[in-house]
């Protein structure tokens, strides 16, 4: 008779060695100024003089894919999520100013996939380079009994730097400041318990070609990576006139962009100003009579906009231009306007065609 063991428990140690070995060369792939992103110990160093900062302020940010990781794992698709992990931390982070610096996620399994656990990593990794922070540490976590076999949920930290007289947003954003859309990429990772209920509606096959991308299945639409806008925004910042950011995850356009103003101030913006992905149509047609509203739509998902700018009137055409150097399609889609109470949104042409539904 031999004595229990871990491994017998549902817990392979091994597995575990063998992930780390498999991800030191993506962690070194982000390496960066400040950091060597060297992995084994127990915990990440970063060094902010390294990184060039003389009066920094810290900026962190965590977050999580959500039920998005329910489609790739549906569909056996997962290389696309660990973008998403990053760019829901650093979207975040660089909103108030700041260069996001050094990331660690968080991947807990039931059973621990090699193979599958680095290929969701390696998104990471991608995210990590997108953004220019490095991947320095993190978790890999095997808990049978709370998941599932096959079943993964995935998480991650991110810290950023700002000088302190850059910290935004301005204390001067307000009326008369012009608001930039800049494009997404889909859905992003946000509104998917809505997007399955609406699969769930349809019938719809994760497998099938998307009606409205013949060639592209719709799993893959779906679980196209959230956009980061990282080095674009630094960019647009250097150019001088930006006064704030708003990522537009879960809440919407409707939700997100009030966070970033003072009270009293209306951002008025202008529906069909700015081009929506077919998805967000199919989305809202439903299925049978089963739709979801304009309003429903705008304060669940991002609707094409992944990120609003708010820029001073006289430098929106140059910091525009900045965006659009830096690989964003940048489109003005309204402005600020003096109003009374807290912060909102008004959508002019809410009740349109402009989502194509």
């Amino acid at each position: 008779m031999t004595g229990l063991t871990y491994r017998e428990s549902g817990v392979d140690i091994d597995a575990g060695d063998r992930l780390v070995q498999a991800i030191k060369p993506l962690a070194r792939s982000t390496s960066r100024s400040g950091a060597d992103a060297a992995l084994g110990g127990f915990g990440g160093l970063f060094d902010l003089k390294a990184a060039g900062y003389i009066d920094p302020l810290l900026v962190s940010g965590n977050d999580g894919v959500g039920t998005k990781l329910l489609l790739a794992i549906e569909s056996g698709i997962h290389d696309t999520v660990g973008v998403d992990c990053v760019a829901m931390c650093v979207n975040d982070v660089v909103v108030q100013g700041a260069e996001p610096l050094f990331f660690l996620d968080y991947i807990a399994v039931g059973k621990l996939e090699v193979e599958m656990a680095a290929t969701v990593i390696g998104g990471i990794a991608e995210g990590c380079r997108q953004a220019g922070c490095a991947l320095i540490g993190g978790e890999s976590a095997e808990l049978p009994g709370l998941y599932s076999d096959g079943d993964y949920d995935l998480a991650g930290f991110c810290v950023g730097a700002v000088n302190r007289d850059a910290l935004l947003p301005a204390p001067d954003i307000g009326p008369g400041d012009v608001l930039l859309g800049l494009a997404s990429s889909g859905v992003h990772s946000n509104g998917f318990s809505l997007v399955r209920k609406a699969l769930a509606v349809r019938g719809a096959d994760l497998m099938d070609d998307a009606p409205f991308a013949p060639g592209t299945s719709l799993a893959r639409v779906l679980l196209e990576p959230t956009r980061i806008y990282v080095k674009s925004c630094l960019a647009a910042i250097a150019a001088g006139g930006v006064k704030g950011f708003s990522h537009i995850t879960g809440g919407g356009l409707t939700e997100n962009i009030p966070r970033v103003l003072p009270d009293g101030v209306v951002a008025r913006l202008k529906a069909g100003s700015w081009q929506v992905p077919s998805i967000f149509g199919w989305l809202a047609r439903g299925h049978q009579g089963s739709t979801i509203g304009a309003a429903e739509m705008v304060r669940t998902f991002n609707c094409g906009i992944g990120m609003v700018v708010v820029v001073n009137a006289d430098q929106a055409e140059n910091v525009a231009r900045v965006l659009a150097e830096h690989g964003e399609s940048v489109t003005v889609i309204g402005e600020l306007v003096a109003g009374e109470g807290k912060a909102r949104v008004e959508i002019e042409g809410l009740e349109g065609d402009w989502l194509g539904a």
